[in-house]
């Protein structure tokens, strides 16, 4: 698949931008501040509805306007020698629920569009997944369980709702138990809830980490030029909490009734503290290079080189939909790399583009157009001042 028109309305510096793109390379080259992130975080935006540079909607809304609209027309080549285009549009309105339409349709949900566009994105805020907090690891899981599964969407955001009701429950529970007395017949039915949506999620994660540990390792290895051996495994929670070794491939229900034992028995913590103890929100991806964690002992080049593999495995998991029938193969992603060449050494940045090259389509962005490696020669547009234009 490729995108090959993206429309914006006043979406971050853009008040209005119409830029047609070719499968291939493009690089989009211009100075810092220019609008070149802004472009690709658009299409990453129509992907996943969601942003890797900020966490919430109303960034990206330019300033003075009350909304933002992202048009993307998407042509997947699933049958060979008959490419279908589709155009989607998400209207972005920060306090409100979005909005998206299908060529043009009846306005849906915005997370109906959920899968139509696939996008890996490299950026130097992936460095944050090897040495950052957990909460980054489990967002890249999430991301790339809806782009696999649409539907897990709404499996995540039933589950921080659930979160949030039992986490505001045990806070006034707990401060009534400490005023004499408390009836937790409430708390009884949101933990059954939060054991039912949890259960899900920790299952699907727990079955895509299995299927990504052999493509970083092997991705790790080809960047790094085989310096340590990368693996990835998934920390449950709920293991800690019933002191079981971690466990794979486990029904929804069993997994279910281990989180509502593990919450059973860490009750008296979680009134005493007011929080949820226990669940996929306090589950990490555990990262490991040559046996020893890789966050804190894990160079700088180290880091970069499992980031870059984490990105790397996603492609293929997403290209070819990994050994799982119903995430199934839905044409290769749009993979878009956003300012990582000025971040890596040589050595990386000439595997990194080797390995990306072959790709359907790859955008590029640089402040300088040396920092484009010469094997990811290509198009080129040149962006400066919010005005965009195509280099002949």
């Amino acid at each position: 698949m490729y995108v090959a028109h993206l429309n914006l309305t006043d979406f971050r510096s853009y008040a209005q931008v119409d830029l047609a793109l070719d499968p291939g390379i493009t690089a989009l080259v211009g100075p810092n501040g220019q609008g070149k992130t802004n472009l690709v975080e658009a299409i990453g935006y129509a992907a996943t509805l969601g942003s890797h540079r900020v966490p919430s909607d109303a960034a990206m809304v330019r300033a003075g306007t009350s909304r933002a609209v992202v048009r993307a027309r998407v042509i997947r080549e699933l049958d060979a020698g008959n490419p279908r285009a589709t155009l989607v549009e998400i209207e972005v309105t920060p306090g409100k629920a979005n909005r998206a339409r299908v060529n043009g349709g009846n306005p849906v949900r915005a997370r109906d569009v959920l899968g139509i566009l696939r996008t890996v994105l490299f950026a130097p805020e992936d460095l944050a997944l090897v040495k950052g907090d957990p909460d980054g690891r489990r967002r890249f899981l999430d991301d790339l369980l809806v782009q696999l599964t649409p539907r897990i969407a709404s499996v995540t955001q039933d589950y921080d709702r659930v979160l949030r009701q039992r986490s505001a429950l045990l806070k006034s529970a707990g401060a009534a138990r400490r005023g004499g007395g408390s009836d937790l017949r409430t708390l009884d039915v949101w933990d059954a809830k939060l054991a039912q949506v949890g259960a899900r999620l920790v299952v699907e994660r727990r079955r895509l980490v299995e299927t990504l540990a052999p493509h970083v390792a092997r991705a790790y290895e080809q960047v790094s030029s085989g310096q340590g051996a990368a693996v990835v495994t998934y920390k449950a929670s709920l293991d800690a909490a019933l002191e079981i070794e971690g466990s794979t491939g486990d029904s929804v229900e069993l997994v279910e009734a281990q989180l509502l034992e593990a919450m059973g028995r860490l009750r008296g913590k979680e009134l005493d503290r007011g929080v949820c103890l226990v669940g996929p929100h306090r589950d990490d991806l555990v990262l490991t290079l040559g046996g020893l964690p890789a966050k804190g002992y894990a160079s700088h080049g180290e880091s970069w080189s499992f980031a870059l593999a984490l990105r790397l495995a996603s492609y293929t998991v997403l290209s070819d939909g990994g050994d799982a029938a119903d995430w199934g193969p839905d044409g290769e992603p749009v993979l878009i790399l956003d300012d990582v060449f000025a971040e890596l050494d040589v050595r990386r940045r000439e595997r990194l583009a080797e390995l990306v090259a072959p790709a359907r389509q790859v955008l590029i962005t640089a402040a300088v157009a040396g920092d484009v490696p010469e094997p990811l020669s290509g198009a080129r547009v040149d962006v400066m001042g919010g005005e965009v234009a195509r280099v002949l």
